[in-house]
């Protein structure tokens, strides 16, 4: 039972921030209508901005989320209006020229760090890295319950924001309707490019968490990509709150893969979930949330 309940922690531990990576190509998907294929790549340019950080200015990986956020934020918003705008705005054969154009941002910006960084492994080491504290004869990282605390927070203070600001209640009407939303005085256009930005800053603070845990090189974005695009399904198109649900689901099953089948099976476990739910519940957790 001990092992149980040490594999459901871990699981809801790495899953809060599996939600968090959700929410930010959740919200992309819901107002922009395509999926960021770029999305892990975004989290990989965050993640060498928290390792520079501490490794020349000595800046702790979670603070680094002060900058961070307001980086990714500003690239993010580069990015759409230079490359994917201009792909909204004209008719195309290729109806799906702008996730293309994803993909295509995401390649970029692995190459662009690997000619900075080369391909070699990296990671942080702070006093914290490798300590746990027990709760019986459960043990909890320490890393992962302060990346759990700051994951939790972070969606707490959008979903405030989404609900009781004048931009959040722009961003939520877009996503539901955007013509109905530009007809009643909504800069559609304007939302779509803060939305991408808002994406970008929550993906990034998703890196900053995860740096003092996971080994930090140019290609991890592509897997991160996948788990975020899993859980976007899981949790139904364009619902946030399905996104943590479909994030936790991930991590769980993640975790239970690697305990009692194999640490080489852990992301199979998760993707045969995600088959099952596309099979029957094909409107993911969005259909049991309602939200």
């Amino acid at each position: 039972m001990d092992v149980f309940l040490q594999t459901l922690v871990a699981g809801v531990l790495i899953g809060g921030i599996y939600g968090l990576i959700g929410i930010g190509m959740t919200l992309i998907m819901g107002v922009m209508g395509i999926i960021n294929l770029a999305h892990g790549q975004l989290m990989m340019v965050a993640m060498y901005v928290t390792f520079v950080l501490h490794a020349y200015l000595k800046i702790d990986p979670y603070l680094s989320l002060l900058v961070a956020m307001p980086a990714l934020f500003l690239l993010g918003i580069f990015l759409q209006k230079t490359l994917l705008n201009p792909l909204m705005e004209v008719d195309a054969v290729l109806p799906e020229n702008q996730v293309l154009m994803t993909v295509g941002m995401g390649m970029v910006l692995a190459e662009i760090a690997r000619f900075i960084f080369s391909s070699d492994y990296k990671s942080v080491v702070t006093s914290y890295t490798g300590s746990a504290f027990f709760l019986g004869n459960i043990s909890f990282s320490v890393p992962m319950i302060i990346a759990f605390g700051f994951a939790v927070l972070l969606t707490v203070g959008l979903f405030l924001f989404l609900l009781k600001t004048d931009l959040g209640r722009s961003i939520r009407a877009t996503a539901q309707d955007k013509e109905a939303a530009t007809l009643m005085g909504v800069n559609s256009g304007r939302i779509t490019v803060i939305t991408f930005g808002i994406g970008s800053a929550l993906v990034a603070a998703a890196g900053s968490l995860l740096m003092p845990i996971f080994y930090l090189f140019p290609d991890i974005g592509g897997p991160f990509t996948l788990k975020a695009f899993v859980i976007t399904i899981l949790g139904g198109m364009g619902s946030t709150v399905g996104a943590i649900f479909g994030g936790v689901t991930l991590g769980i099953a993640e975790s239970l893969g690697a305990t009692y089948i194999g640490m080489g099976y852990k992301e199979m476990v998760g993707y045969v979930i995600f088959l099952l739910v596309l099979i029957f519940l094909p409107g993911g957790l969005k259909r049991l949330t309602k939200i």
